[in-house]
């Protein structure tokens, strides 16, 4: 099992836990949602659950409830600027189709 991240994904993290003050990681997960079926979630970590995985990446840690695991195994965060767009993508080996939009996948 294993979760990754791109080194300007994990500074922008950084980043963003410096600015906020607090926290111990960022939390990768997924919900029911959209025209494919699931879309990912990602928000800041000030204290683990029960059945949290952390997964720790160029300094940076990445957590995962149980349940979400089963779909983002292998996946690697990115962040990417794209012209005047800037965002986090998602590179998950698992996912065997995406909605327009992009919004949403399914595996």
């Amino acid at each position: 099992m294993s979760i990754a991240m791109s080194n300007s994904a994990a500074e922008r993290v950084r980043t963003f836990l410096t600015n906020r003050g607090k926290g111990l990681g960022l939390r990768l997960g997924v919900k029911t949602s959209g025209c494919s079926g699931m879309a990912y979630v990602l928000e800041f970590v000030d204290e683990l659950n029960d059945d949290d995985v952390v997964f720790e990446d160029k300094g940076v840690k990445v957590i995962v409830d149980g349940k979400s695991l089963v779909y983002l195994d292998g996946t690697e965060l990115d962040f990417v600027k794209e012209g005047l767009n800037e965002g986090f993508k998602f590179n998950n080996p698992n996912v065997k189709g995406e909605c327009g939009c992009g919004e949403s996948f399914n595996v």
